[in-house]
């Protein structure tokens, strides 16, 4: 049942119960696993899009990767409050498929629901945009009498919403339930230069591995912890995790990123971690129509007009005509409906992408962000061990560069047919007087 009264009725799998959230959908054909344990649909009944779910199964939980987390999931639980999908696999074939959907989501006590016409309920949500809605998954199909909280003063359909009415998302602050509650280490090097913090917002297993990958120790802290804490620590950089909810319920938190941004710590913000640090830095956010939630989002690289296909989930967005009173400019845009998707400081180690680079699931294109991130902390790196005098000259270097550079194309602007025709010109021009000085020498000849 949704907040406008729609009701749809299926078949009811995984653990019998009664729940409320906010419902949105999935656009992504594969990767439930991942999707699922994923902190940031904390809060929120998941409906997927693609019609045929559950027939690979689900693997084992206790098969591990290199830094013994579990390798196919996200998280340590399934994390949407329900499942809805058109069309559920009763059978699960795949070479390491362990159960099937409906045996995980009832040992992961979350309720799910079938043979609902998932086109028109994603047609409603995008018109009308993402709505709080109740599930009910019952063994007794006599569901009103299967609940001993309903009085036999209110209908079935009031407590629904009633349910709707108290369960409103963008009011909740999810994080104490995503987060950790002490600190976590990992990695196996005990070089504390080499030390990343990641302040846990409801992180993904994802992005600690790929942190891992480029060479760094990993310590997780949780969401509200302090700026001081985190610099306690000596740490090389900061990543600010993604995870569920309105990122200005976040305040410690945004707190925190803004002393870090005054502080210029090399610093990289993924998915609400993009949106706190663009808080903190003084911009606005807002809460889009139905929000961005699949593994085929176009995002397009401004510094170098390339688009990459990327995976989301998130129902924020940063406020474009409020970046100009922040020193941050915009590092990527969304192809399909010019949100940003990216930011970067004008003049600190400070970046933030919308989207996942880690993936899991979705493409691994993006996957340079960490690259990008490891660069920014070997450049500030650098930066500090120089002298005064080696400052002083890189800087005038710089501004000479960045004079003598301002009639050719700008790194930060699209490569635009009109850019490319310059440059020719420039070509020709350069071509036609050196002609004409040869022409002269032979004249005195």
């Amino acid at each position: 049942m949704l907040e406008d009264g729609s009701v749809f009725v299926g078949i009811g799998f995984g653990y019998p119960s009664t729940v409320s959230g906010e419902l949105v959908f999935n656009t992504g054909m594969v990767g439930y696993t991942e999707t699922l344990t994923d902190p940031s649909y904390r809060g929120q009944i998941l409906c997927l899009t693609y019609p045929l779910i559950g027939n690979y199964g689900v693997p084992s939980t206790k098969i591990e990767d290199e830094y013994g987390f579990a390798k196919y999931f996200e998280s340590d639980k399934v994390q949407i409050k329900g499942l809805v999908v058109h069309d559920l696999s009763g059978v699960a074939s795949h070479w390491n498929c362990a159960m099937t959907l409906d045996q995980w989501l009832y040992e992961e006590r979350t309720p799910g629901i079938y043979g609902i016409d998932t086109r028109e309920l994603t047609k409603k949500l995008r018109v009308h945009g993402v709505m709080t809605c109740a599930l009910v998954v019952s063994d007794s199909q006599k569901e009103p009498n299967a609940y001993p909280s309903l009085s036999s003063s209110y209908s079935f359909d009031s407590v629904l919403s009633d349910l709707i009415k108290n369960n409103r998302y963008g009011t909740q602050n999810f994080l104490p339930e995503v987060s950790v509650t002490e600190p976590h280490e990992y990695g196996s090097n005990k070089n504390s230069r080499h030390l990343i913090v990641l302040l846990d917002t409801g992180t993904k297993y994802s992005i600690i591995r790929n942190i891992l990958k480029n060479g760094y120790n990993v310590i997780s802290l949780p969401w509200n912890s302090s700026y001081e804490k985190i610099i306690s620590y000596e740490p090389k950089g900061v990543v600010i995790s993604n995870g569920p909810g309105d990122p200005k319920l976040c305040k410690s938190t945004i707190e925190t990123a803004a002393s870090l941004i005054k502080s210029s710590i090399p610093t990289l913000g993924i998915c609400l971690g993009n949106q706190i640090l663009a808080l903190a830095g003084g911009a606005d956010t807002y809460k889009l129509k139905f929000g961005h939630r699949g593994q085929n989002k176009p995002c397009t690289d401004i510094r170098s007009n390339q688009t990459y296909v990327t995976s989301q989930n998130h129902g924020y967005g940063i406020d474009p005509t409020s970046l100009s009173k922040t020193g941050f400019r915009v590092w990527f845009v969304n192809a399909d409906d010019g949100t940003i998707e990216g930011i970067e400081h004008k003049s600190k180690p400070i970046l933030g992408v919308q989207f996942h680079p880690e993936a899991s699931p979705g493409p691994y294109d993006c996957l340079f962000v960490f690259d990008r991130f490891r660069n920014v902390i070997d450049q500030f790196t650098q930066s500090k061990k120089e002298t005064p005098r080696e400052l002083a000259s890189t800087r005038s270097l710089t501004s000479l560069s960045s004079s003598a550079s301002s009639n050719s194309v700008s790194l930060c602007r699209p490569y635009t047919a009109a850019s490319s025709q310059n440059i020719l010109r420039t070509k020709k021009k350069k071509t036609t007087i050196h002609r004409k000085i040869k022409r002269r020498k032979i004249a005195k000849k």
